[in-house]
């Protein structure tokens, strides 16, 4: 049985995903459809592309991702079909798989061409499921598209590293559930450029020295649990997916607040770390 996973910004109240999901069963009965997230921020392509990078592994090989974030066919945003890692996704050419494609070359990439054949206004729903089923089918790319050698890549992807190799400048990618901030330095980038090194992270006007295994590592468990302040600490981690990670120790924002909110860290703020020897 073919899997069909959607990603978009559509949210819960419209009819849009209700739609896709309806003409994905109209073209194939046997098939299971899966939603990793309808909550995207609108048009927000690198919060797409983190969730999407850190989903899709965990599907079966074969599986097809459809992506729904700032679709619009124009001459600068087509359509591409990309199959990596064994997966297939489909989505628009505007730096939604260039995180992805960060790690892992692409095994193949077509931009769709069969647009002349559909008459939309909606390109999720008529385009991308029309190649999501041909792909569950077990049609090739080729069929729906011409190959292309390159994608479209997002602006500061990735931290770079002063020329001195003292400090990282890096930037907030990522705001989850919790209002913890992620942030697009990798362990292995971390950690090949300490070198050992004692260090500083900043973000706005907190500083951390220290990263933490896990979050509850925070708390000091030989106190007396009613004589803890411990919630609402703030505190570094690296996220399950290796990113550095600002949180609020069992963060609320109702309560005691998210790394987000009390330290006013937004998408795309700049975080560093500066070393010293």
């Amino acid at each position: 049985m073919a899997i069909i996973t959607l990603t978009t910004d559509f949210g819960e109240k419209d009819h849009f995903v209700g739609a896709i999901k309806g003409s994905i069963y109209s073209e194939l009965e046997d098939v299971k459809i899966v939603d990793i997230s309808h909550d995207i921020s609108p048009f927000n392509v690198l919060e797409a592309a983190y969730i999407i990078q850190n989903a899709y592994s965990s599907f079966p090989k074969g599986s097809i991702h459809l992506i729904g974030i700032d679709s619009e066919l124009n001459p600068e945003n087509k359509h591409i079909a990309v199959k990596l890692n064994d997966h297939y996704f489909i989505c628009a050419n505007n730096g939604i798989m260039s995180m992805i494609c960060n790690e892992i070359t692409p095994e193949k990439i077509v931009e769709i061409n069969i647009h002349d054949k559909i008459e939309t206004n909606f390109p999720v729903l008529d385009v991308f499921v029309r190649v999501a089923c041909h792909i569950a089918r077990g049609g090739t790319l080729e069929v729906v598209g011409k190959v292309i050698s390159e994608i479209k890549p997002i602006k500061h992807l990735n931290p770079f590293v002063n020329d001195d190799q003292s400090q990282i400048i890096g930037s907030v990618i990522y705001i989850d559930n919790y209002g913890n901030v992620v942030t697009n330095i990798r362990r292995k980038f971390f950690e090949q450029t300490q070198k050992g090194r004692s260090f500083e992270i900043s973000a706005r006007n907190y500083k951390f020295k220290e990263i933490y295994k896990k979050y509850s590592d925070i708390v000091n468990f030989d106190i007396p649990e009613e004589e803890r302040q411990d919630e609402g600490r703030g505190l570094v981690v690296f996220s399950s997916s290796d990113y550095l990670e600002i949180a609020i120790y069992k963060s609320d924002r109702a309560t005691v607040g998210s790394a987000s909110s009390l330290m006013g860290l937004q998408m795309r703020d700049t975080v560093t770390v500066n070393f010293s020897n």
